[in-house]
């Protein structure tokens, strides 16, 4: 599995992977259960890869937070996303303690922290996930 195929679809819960191209959209596998559902091009797709965290300096890619998620909770799962939104500030503060505090949110903190421990569930191997070359350039 790679960091680069892995994407957010809004309005679906979970996380999927992309595993084919059509003419219309894309075909995409639920990390969870492993069932392919076609994702038209009027769906809202987020390729995890291309989002990023505000900090007061710049933006840190969302792999880099992920990792460094990994390495505090030693490569398990961390906090549930539906702690109190103090008790998430505090912990994401200790992950990346220069985020921008007006730019991100409490729901976008709940979101990572979900993000990152359904892709635990399902194995992800953060020690060796790599941002793509594309990504590399933009950041």
């Amino acid at each position: 599995m790679e960091f680069n195929k892995i994407i957010a679809v809004t309005g679906k819960p979970g996380l999927f992977e992309v595993v084919s191209q059509t003419k219309t959209g894309i075909i995409v596998e639920s990390l969870t259960d492993k069932k392919r559902i076609p994702i038209l091009s009027t769906h809202n797709v987020s390729l995890l890869e291309n989002i990023a965290i505000f900090t007061y300096d710049e933006e840190v890619p969302l792999l880099t937070v992920f990792k460094s998620i990994f390495e505090k909770a030693a490569g398990k799962e961390t906090i549930s996303h539906k702690e109190s939104g103090a008790k998430l500030s505090t912990f994401f503060s200790e992950i990346l303690p220069e985020y921008d505090q007006e730019r991100v949110y409490t729901s976008n903190i709940k979101k990572i922290i979900q993000w990152y421990n359904a892709l635990i569930a399902v194995g992800f191997d953060f020690a060796t996930a790599e941002l793509s070359k594309e990504a590399n350039q933009e950041a």
